[in-house]
This record gives C-alpha cells, sequence and structure tokens, in this order.
C-alpha cells in the first residue's frame, strides 16, 4: 500500500478516524499528535457542516456555485502565470479556513491560537502535518495545505520543514482549474490524496448550483445513521438533479477533451452556467469490492466521477439515491475492507485503457478492465479517460517539440548578442542603431527579430490554449531562456515600433503594442524570483524613454512628467546596479542620454544616475 500511494495504511486509517471524530468535536480541528507507528507526524482534522451557508455564500443568485478568486496576497502561487488568471475557490469554505487561521470567529477557545500553535510545533519538531478531513472538512483542510506550502515551503522565509499532506474523504471538489493548474505547477500535486467511494454524492455535489444542491445538503447528516428512513421519492429527484449538473460538466469537459466542435454544448454554455470547481490531486476511488483505483489526472478524475455514479435504469434510481447518501458515512468500513486487500490498481496510460477486458490474455489488461468495470464504466466513459490520458501526451510531446527549437532559439539569441557587441563598438547602442537602420547588420538583425518573434508567439499560443504541461511556466530553463529573450530582443521590437511610428496610430507600446511574448516571462520571472507584479520592467525601459521623450518634445509642463522621470531614473539606477540593464544604454549617443539632457538643469543636477552619464 504504501508504495502504491506514498502513505502507510496506519496513517490513512488515523487520519480518516480523526477527522470522522472532528465532527463530533466543539473546535474548528482536532489534533492527533501521537500516532502509533508514525512518530513523525501529526493529524489535524477538521470538522464538517451540511448547513447550505457554510457551502454556499450569499444567496446564490449573483454567484450560483458560491464561488471567489482566491486573495494573491495570501496565496500568491494560486494563479495561472502568463495568463495573469486567478485561481477560483469556494467562497463559504475559504471564509472558514481564514476565520480559523485569524480567529474572526468570535469564539472564546481561540481556534486561531490553536490552529498556529498546533502548526508551529509540528514544524519546531520537524514533523510532517497530515491536514485532513471527511465531507466538508476536506476543503478546509486542502486550503490548510496550500496556506502551509505558500507559507513555510515556497517563502524561503523560514526553515523548510516537510511538505504536508492533505488526505480528505468524500469532499466535495471546491476548486477551480487553475488551482490544479497552480498546484500540479508548483510540484505540489503529490500533497494532496482525496479518498472517493464510487457511490458516495457528496463530491459531485458542487458540481450544482446552489438551488439544486441546498435541499440535498441537508439530508447527508442524518444518514450518518444507516438506519435512517428517509423519503425515497425526494431523494431520487434532488439526486436527478445534482447528476443532471454533473452531467453537463461531464459533458462540455469531454467535449474540450476530444476537441469536438459540439454546437448544442456551445451554445448551451453562454445561457447556463456550469460549476467551476475542478479535481486537484491525486483520487483514489474505493469500488466496494476490496480494490482502490488511483488516478492522478484531474480531466480523467472528473468523468470518474460522472460515470461511476451512473444507473442502469430508472428502477435503480431511487435505491441509488439512497445509497449516495448512506455511502457517505461507510468510508471507514470501505477503507478497512480495501486497505485490508492491499488491492491497488493505478490507472496509468489513459490512452490504452481497454474499452473490454473480458476476452483479453493480458493478466495487466485484465486486472485494470476489472477494476473499470467496478466503477461501472461504459465503453463511453473509458474513452473519455482515454481522451484525457491522449490529451496528456499531446501536451508532453508539444513540449518536446518546442524543446527542439532552444538550439534554434539561442543561436538567434547569439548573434543579436554579437550584434549589440558591435554596435557599442562603433560608440553606438544597439537599440539607436537598430531604429536607424542604417547597415546591412540592422536587417540581418530584424531577420533575426523576426525568427524569434515567430518561436516564441507560438510557445504562447500553445500556453494560451492549455496545450503545454503545467509545469512548463515554472521551468527554470525556460524563465531564463524568456529573460534572456526580453532583456535582448524586446528592446528592438520597441525600437522598430517607434521606428515605424506605430504609437501615433495605435497609441503608447506598453498599453497597446507590447506582445504577450514578453508578458509572460516577466511574470514568470517575477514569480519564480517572488517580485511584486510589474517589477521586472528592464527590458522594456526603453518605451517609457520614448514616451516621455515625445512628452518633453511636445514641450508637456515639467509638473506633469517629473514624477514619472524621477520614477523611471530610480528604475534605471536599480537595474544597471544589479546588472539587469548594460552599459551600453548610456552611450554619448543614446536616445536615452539624448533625452536625459533635454530635462531640467536642476534636476539634471541631483539625478540618480548623473553619475552614470557620460561626461
Amino acid at each position: 500500500m504504501e508504495r502504491d500511494l506514498g502513505i502507510k495504511e496506519e496513517l490513512i486509517e488515523k487520519a480518516l478516524s480523526v477527522s470522522i471524530h472532528a465532527h463530533q468535536s466543539p473546535d474548528e480541528c482536532h489534533v492527533e499528535r501521537e500516532i502509533p507507528d508514525c512518530p513523525s507526524q501529526v493529524v489535524v482534522a477538521f470538522r464538517g457542516s451540511w448547513s447550505p451557508n457554510d457551502w454556499f455564500a450569499g444567496d446564490g443568485k449573483a454567484k450560483p456555485f458560491g464561488e471567489t478568486k482566491v486573495d494573491t496576497k495570501m496565496f500568491p502561487s494560486l494563479r495561472s502565470i502568463g495568463k495573469d488568471v486567478v485561481a477560483t475557490v469556494n467562497k463559504a469554505f475559504m471564509a472558514r479556513f481564514l476565520r480559523i487561521l485569524n480567529d474572526e470567529s468570535g469564539i472564546p477557545n481561540d481556534e486561531s491560537g490553536k490552529f498556529r500553535a498546533e502548526v508551529t510545533k509540528a514544524v519546531e519538531k520537524n514533523k510532517q502535518i497530515i491536514f485532513a478531513g471527511h465531507s466538508s472538512g476536506g476543503p478546509i483542510a486542502i486550503c490548510a495545505t496550500v496556506w502551509f506550502l505558500e507559507e513555510y515551503v515556497r517563502s524561503n522565509k523560514k526553515r523548510t520543514p516537510p511538505h504536508p499532506l492533505c488526505l480528505t474523504f468524500g469532499s466535495p471538489l471546491s476548486t477551480d482549474r487553475t488551482f490544479c493548474h497552480a498546484v500540479q505547477r508548483e510540484g505540489w500535486s503529490d500533497c494532496f490524496v482525496h479518498f472517493v467511494t464510487k457511490l458516495d454524492i457528496v463530491p459531485r455535489i458542487l458540481l450544482s448550483p446552489r438551488s439544486s444542491a441546498a435541499e440535498l445538503l441537508q439530508e447527508i447528516a442524518p444518514f450518518s445513521n444507516q438506519q435512517h428512513n428517509a423519503d425515497e421519492a425526494k431523494l431520487a429527484s434532488l439526486f436527478v438533479n445534482v447528476m443532471k449538473n454533473a452531467s453537463g460538466v461531464a459533458s462540455h469537459a469531454a467535449c474540450v477533451l476530444t476537441a469536438s466542435k459540439h454546437t448544442l454544448f456551445d451554445t448551451m454554455s453562454r445561457f447556463i452556467k456550469l460549476s467551476p470547481y475542478r479535481p486537484c490531486g491525486k483520487y483514489v476511488f474505493c469500488t466496494g469490492t476490496g480494490k482502490l483505483v488511483v488516478v492522478k489526472n484531474p480531466d480523467a478524475v472528473l468523468q470518474l466521477l460522472f460515470y461511476s455514479l451512473q444507473i442502469a435504469s430508472e428502477i435503480e434510481l431511487k435505491n441509488r439515491a439512497k445509497e449516495s447518501l448512506k455511502a457517505h458515512w461507510t468510508y471507514e468500513e470501505a477503507l478497512a475492507k480495501s486497505l485490508a486487500a492491499h488491492n491497488v490498481v493505478c490507472l496509468k496510460n489513459l490512452r490504452e485503457l481497454p474499452l473490454s477486458s473480458d476476452d483479453s490474455v493480458d493478466s495487466n489488461v485484465k486486472t485494470v478492465g476489472a477494476a473499470l468495470n467496478d466503477l461501472n464504466l461504459s465503453a463511453t466513459a473509458r474513452l473519455c479517460l482515454r481522451a484525457a490520458g491522449e490529451l496528456e501526451k499531446q501536451k508532453e510531446d508539444n513540449k518536446k517539440t518546442i524543446e527542439r527549437k532552444k538550439d534554434a532559439i539561442n543561436k538567434a539569441l547569439k548573434a543579436l548578442e554579437e550584434y549589440r557587441t558591435m554596435s557599442e563598438n562603433d560608440g553606438v547602442g544597439y537599440y539607436d542603431a537598430f531604429k536607424t537602420q542604417k547597415k546591412e547588420e540592422d536587417f540581418k538583425a530584424n531577420v533575426k527579430r523576426l525568427e524569434l518573434a515567430a518561436i516564441w508567439d507560438e510557445i504562447i499560443e500553445m500556453l494560451r490554449q492549455e496545450r503545454l504541461p503545467d509545469e512548463f511556466e515554472a521551468d527554470k530553463e525556460w524563465v531564463e531562456l524568456g529573460t534572456c529573450l526580453r532583456r535582448l530582443v524586446e528592446p528592438i521590437d520597441i525600437a522598430n515600433y517607434y521606428r515605424h511610428m506605430r504609437n501615433e496610430d495605435a497609441g503608447p507600446y506598453m498599453t497597446k503594442g507590447r506582445p504577450s511574448r514578453y508578458h509572460y516571462p516577466q511574470r514568470w520571472r517575477e514569480h519564480a524570483k517572488q517580485l511584486d507584479a510589474d517589477s521586472s520592467g528592464e527590458s522594456c525601459f526603453w518605451a517609457d524613454v520614448e514616451e516621455l521623450n515625445i512628452a518633453v518634445t511636445n514641450k508637456k509642463p515639467w509638473t506633469e512628467i517629473k514624477d514619472k522621470v524621477s520614477d523611471l531614473e530610480k528604475k534605471l539606477k536599480k537595474w544597471y546596479d544589479d546588472k539587469e540593464v548594460k552599459k551600453d544604454v548610456f552611450l554619448e549617443k543614446s536616445t536615452l542620454v539624448k533625452w536625459w539632457r533635454s530635462l531640467p538643469d536642476n534636476h539634471r543636477e541631483d539625478s540618480c544616475i548623473k553619475g552614470l552619464m557620460p561626461s
């Protein structure tokens, strides 16, 4: 079991036990410090709630799924870097975690102090923290895990403790695709392991809006008593509503996986809002037959959540609806049975999943096929899983394709570096040499600029369409290559822009003309170095120089541009000191020097870059 999941059985059982026990606790979180056979771990479990107001913030009209954008000051990693799209999470669950973290609940026993104290104590003892939760305690555990990763692992401000582990049991989906993308990009995906029983409705429930899910939520708690009798007709109706919404999400996702131009779904998505929530991390499905099926591909997990809860006929509906709520309270029994059986099936090569295992002679195919049968997966469901695997492979293939272009990129960059040196030797910075286009070398430099633009525009388009692996934007080699591109090529792109006076038609370069091939790598570097947004502008300061030069030429009042000039000078001084801007920008014939000398005498006398200017 530890070999397949990377987690000891004893730890899984203890995390589940503490999570179930937490429901009865008056405290928001319950801590287990001493775990037999796992002395280096501490379990922090969060209790659940089944009040609709604890699942959906607001009345559900403006935000029918109760979603909100994360606070990027607290969670700076939870975004798509290049596209600058912030992750979405369930607002009610996040608010509850923040109350625990910041003690805004007014609870006398000081949950914030308890939570932070337990985390600090575990870190000081170098223990691994297991954040756990059953039901709606799961999303709180997810928030706590990401907070810990940001606070202790990525920040580098404190001694780095062991990575935390998040174990959830029957947790509803509460984070979107961007959240999953960010977690995978940061290399945190293996920190999240979610256990789901095949028939449990709760992991699917937030694929429905509040209007469809609120009544069903109130039916969950009573089923903790397995003898509970409920209105079967009512349950069946509520079950159908949830599964209809789940069907819409899964079907739309399947169209995306297969690149299908399904007119009906495209039209529907314009009028019917689909749930933003998607799986994130590793999922372990309990089949009910003693098997555990492990899936890491989030697109495949979404399809499994939908298809494994299908019914063969209307006759099964009432019973299935009731079983789907009972199953939410059977994790201890189901996991005990599965862990004892030591029967784990990992769905790795999704592209080659058997559509039918009945006639296969290969033992591995038979094993996988039997597990898929236990999950009630039809041929259609298996095709969706194959499509998820195919997309995953396509992303890897796309990465290999652009990796092969690194040599061409480096050769073109080398040629432009030589052009820069040659221009400097002639006493003219390459920015001004390129802008005047007097020599054959200037023309050749333009050819290299266009070659690089073509390659990088292709890369950026792949990122926009999410056709590269999530880890790509955090790849150190590509971050460094993108930084080289910006610092060496963007200045001549700016020179080209103002040489052709495109600013007169389109507007300033920074607001109207800057290509995404520079925006994306700049954000990569700022994220990798944990810099403030837009602070890494050393490659595009020439655009500010050009706009300020135009302002001076047009005799714009000094009082209107003084602050912008001073701000640019401070940045230039810092970039030069940090060796991010080279000395050729301060050559005698430089546009920068000519512009600076046109500034008022009293300003130049006190300027922080006075010492960098040629005498």
